[in-house]
C-alpha cells in the first residue's frame, strides 16, 4: 500500500537561480535585466517547520498529474478537506490519496486513488490513521543529472 516515502524538512532559504518567465515564442528584450532570485520559502514553503518532501513511488495517484519518482512538498500545518491530496498513516504506512469525506457522518472515510487499476481504501473508527499532511506542490526532474 505504501506508495511514499517522507523525507527531511530542511528546507534551504534561497535557491541561487535565476528566476525568469519562460516564453514559448520569441524572448523578450527586457530579459536582460531581470535579476531576482528564487526564494523557495517564500513562494513554496508556508510552514518550514511543518513541512516536508516526499518522494512518490508507483503510480496510484497518476490521473492527477502525479507520477513515479516525482517529489512532493507536505505541509504538516495545512488543514486538510475533502477533495485535498493527502499523505495519511494508515495501519502502519504512508500512502498518498485523495481524502473523500463525504461518507463521515456514516463513521468512515475513503482515501481514493487517482488511477482505476488501485482500489479505494475505507477507514473506519478504530483504525490506525492520521492525515499525516497535505500534499501542496510537485516538483518533477525531466533530465538527471
Amino acid at each position: 500500500m505504501g506508495n511514499i516515502k517522507i523525507l527531511s524538512g530542511t528546507f534551504e532559504t534561497k535557491l541561487e537561480l535565476e528566476h525568469a518567465a519562460v516564453v514559448a515564442g520569441f524572448p523578450s528584450p527586457a530579459d536582460d535585466y531581470k535579476h531576482d532570485r528564487l526564494d523557495f520559502n517564500r513562494d513554496y514553503i508556508r510552514h518550514p517547520e511543518a513541512s516536508f518532501y516526499g518522494d512518490v513511488d508507483g503510480d496510484s495517484m497518476k490521473d492527477a498529474g502525479i507520477f513515479d519518482g516525482d517529489r512532493v512538498i507536505i505541509d504538516r500545518a495545512v488543514e486538510a478537506h475533502d477533495g485535498s491530496i493527502v499523505v495519511a498513516f494508515w495501519n502502519g504506512e504512508f500512502t498518498m490519496k485523495y481524502l473523500d469525506l463525504t461518507h463521515k457522518k456514516d463513521g468512515y472515510i475513503e482515501l481514493r486513488p487517482a488511477n482505476a487499476n488501485y482500489p479505494t481504501f475505507r477507514v473506519e473508527a478504530g483504525d490506525n490513521f492520521e492525515v499525516w499532511g497535505v500534499v501542496i506542490h510537485l516538483i518533477r526532474t525531466f533530465e538527471k543529472i
